[in-house]
């Protein structure tokens, strides 16, 4: 047996992996179940078509683009790729029903609902436009709920996640979720960089999943030289959540890398929180003010290379990511790191 083991091929070790991720392929319609997180700024035409032709899938990050814009994006996207890729939209967006009607339009093969929990007839909008629909889920009741209203799969997202983040952690989130839900494809996501982990959450029931981090500093990406400078000389640690200074004000926790803005969030909740208490302002006015400090920031990073005074958003991944590589090459290299820890554990066996 143990012969037997020490010779399997890599033609088998890919076999293994693509049954572990069978039922995600088949969903998202692409070779690998990578699916692309979509990162404000950065997820555009250029990384989405990138990753769906290195063979995973790229999702377009519309964030507070107008429709017009999005249906340009979405149209840029698909002269670059004939492969199949998402479009990422916010709830709280303000013409959410048009930017689904775009979505349509273009024939968006998949829409992934982003920033809460989706109702019943925001899926079905979806749905009926032909749109196979991916939702965020934080637990395994909402994510039953989601998929009995039609959500198609489900991305379960751990804080050592980049951008807003949930409080549980990756691993905590896929033991309670994977075993509970396995009738549609679960895609996990937070933390995840290399091929060894994908292999780990396929095997405990995942489908696939989702990463962000890692491809910020893929040669394909438009961030700014800066920005992904800064992803390659950053620690782990290095990756932190905002603090919230009152819980009568909570705060969506944010992890960047810690810069002079993560310090001055903090002050200016301070501020404004003694603008509150002085009478200077109501209750929801100072809310708004400190949930609004953030407008702007990721993309004075992303886009103009302001590292210090902006938001440079980035998972604790990001200790792993150590240089500019072309997107084919990061997706053979996690190909590689999940082939040879099948191949490893099937000489243990």
């Amino acid at each position: 047996m143990g012969r037997k083991n020490i010779a399997m091929s890599s033609s088998a070790e890919r076999t293994r992996l693509n049954y572990l991720w069978q039922q995600g392929r088949e969903f998202l319609g692409c070779e690998y179940a990578i699916l692309g997180g979509a990162m404000t700024w950065v997820s555009e035409r250029h990384l989405v078509s990138a990753l769906s032709n290195a063979g995973g899938f790229g999702v377009l990050a519309c964030g507070a683009m107008p429709p017009n814009i999005l249906a340009e994006e979405i149209a840029a996207t698909k002269a670059m790729t004939d492969k199949p890729f998402g479009v990422n939209l916010i709830l709280m967006h303000p013409e959410l029903d048009a930017l689904i009607g775009i979505c349509k339009q273009h024939e968006v093969s998949h829409i992934v609902f982003a920033g809460g929990i989706p109702k019943a007839p925001t899926i079905a909008a979806a749905r009926d436009k032909g749109a196979k629909v991916i939702c965020f889920a934080p637990s395994a009741r909402i994510g039953q709920k989601l998929v009995s209203m039609g959500a198609g799969a489900l991305v379960i997202e751990g804080s050592e996640a980049g951008g807003h983040i949930g409080p549980v952690s990756t691993s905590v989130l896929a033991q309670e979720i994977l075993p509970a839900i396995r009738h549609v494809p679960v895609f996990v996501a937070g933390g995840i960089s290399r091929g060894e982990a994908m292999v780990s959450y396929l095997e405990m029931g995942a489908s696939g999943v989702q990463l962000g981090t890692r491809f910020v500093c893929a040669e394909e990406s438009i961030a700014h030289p800066k920005f992904k400078e800064c992803f390659i000389r950053s620690a782990s640690r290095d990756a932190v959540a905002s603090m919230q200074v009152d819980p009568e004000f909570p705060v969506i926790p944010v992890r960047a890398i810690a810069n002079r803005a993560t310090g001055d969030f903090i002050r200016f909740q301070h501020e404004v929180i003694g603008e509150y208490r002085s009478g200077a302002l109501d209750k929801k006015e100072a809310q708004l003010k400190i949930e609004h400090f953030w407008a702007g920031a990721l993309r004075r990073a992303a886009k103009d290379g302001d590292v210090e005074s902006g938001s440079v958003m980035a998972g604790q991944s990001v200790g792993m990511v150590t240089k500019i590589q072309p997107m084919r090459e990061i997706i053979a290299e996690l190909l590689e790191q999940a082939e040879a820890f099948l191949r490893r554990e099937a000489i243990a066996s």
